[in-house]
Order: structure tokens, then sequence, then C-alpha cells
């Protein structure tokens, strides 16, 4: 076991190495000297720096086969490099806006064909619609994405939007096209990563 002394000199160090790694420009290590980091701690700067390059590849091949188990479970398709993932629950709009960004994410928002297919992966897989991340603006029918920015793609079922201002947010059907909806209906929860 590491004694404290020790545990804190590797803390402080990785904090050194944070901004070097982030940026991946480790010839930035030495300039750190002439920021008023004590020589002896460069060997423990240079040995914990290529530690953390040995792990990064271990960690991608991890993450890579989570994916992969992810995928054949059908919990996670991926589209345009964005995750989409669900939990086979339902709820509100307001709820799965929430849990979404809980789970470190946003609600899934199409903003391609491709993307909205990777949407109809889980409608299609539990069969029934879902919220997506696009709610009605101040104009009556005309809808937006929920940061405010003019949809730049849709996929609108035939006669869609119909609500008028009565139906502010939007589901997608089982074919993959879109109704605009009241928000209070519990509908699939989908989330973008």
């Amino acid at each position: 076991m590491l004694s404290p002394q020790l545990f804190h000199k590797i803390l402080g160090i990785a904090f050194f190495l944070l901004p070097c790694c982030a940026r991946g420009k480790p010839a930035e290590i030495p300039a750190l000297l002439g920021n008023g980091m004590d020589e002896e701690l460069l060997p423990d700067v240079l040995q914990v720096y290529n530690e953390m390059e040995n792990i990064i590849p271990q960690l991608e091949h991890r993450i890579s086969r989570l994916e992969g188990v992810l995928s054949l479970e059908k919990m996670i398709t991926v589209s345009g490099g964005k995750v989409f993932a669900s939990n086979g629950k339902r709820a509100d709009f307001r709820t799965t806006v929430k849990q979404c960004k809980e789970a470190g994410g946003s609600i899934a928002t199409p903003r391609n064909p491709s993307e909205n297919d990777a949407i109809l992966h889980f409608v299609k897989s539990f069969n029934t619609y879902a919220y997506l991340g696009i709610k009605e603006s101040f104009i009556p029918s005309r809808f937006q994405f929920l940061d405010g920015t003019k949809l730049n793609y849709t996929n609108w079922h035939s006669n869609e939007p119909s609500g008028k201002g009565e139906e502010e947010c939007v589901e997608m059907y089982t074919d993959g096209t879109w109704n605009d909806k009241k928000c209070n209906v519990n509908r699939l929860i989908v989330c973008q990563f």
C-alpha cells in the first residue's frame, strides 16, 4: 500500500501532467521546471506520465469491448460519433431530459437520417414511441432543438406537426417519423452521449 506521502506526491504529479496529457504535448513536461517545479520530481513525473501512457490503450481496449457487449445486448447504438442508449424505461419529457443529464448525456436528438435510424433502433426494439430533444418554439408549429437552434433535419409524419401550440414536445413513431405531442405522456427514454 502507498504511504500517504507517496500518494500525495503522485497525485501532485498527476495534476501537473493533466494539462500536458490533455493537449497531447508531453514535450511540455520539462517546461514545468521553469514554472517552479522541483527538479527532484522530474523522474517521478516522467515515470507517472509513462505509466499513464501505457494505461490509456488498455482503457481504450476495455471501453471498446464494453461497447461491443452493449451493442450485442441492444442497449446502445452508435452513429456519427454519438452513442445512443436506452434503459428500456418510460417517462414524461421533463423526466427523460433529467435522467439523460444525470447519466452524463442528453435526450436523443437526431440531426441527420443516420442518427434518426439509431434512435429508431430502440423505438422498434421496445415497440414504443420515444421523445426527441426537440420542442416547440415561442411560435406555434415551429420547432427547434432544446438549445434554441433551428432544426436542420426533420422527419415529420405526414400532416405533422399539427398541435398548433397545444403539443410542445416531439415523439418518434415506430416507423421513424415524428409527431408533436403533449409533454406529460410517458415515452421511451433514449439518451445520447
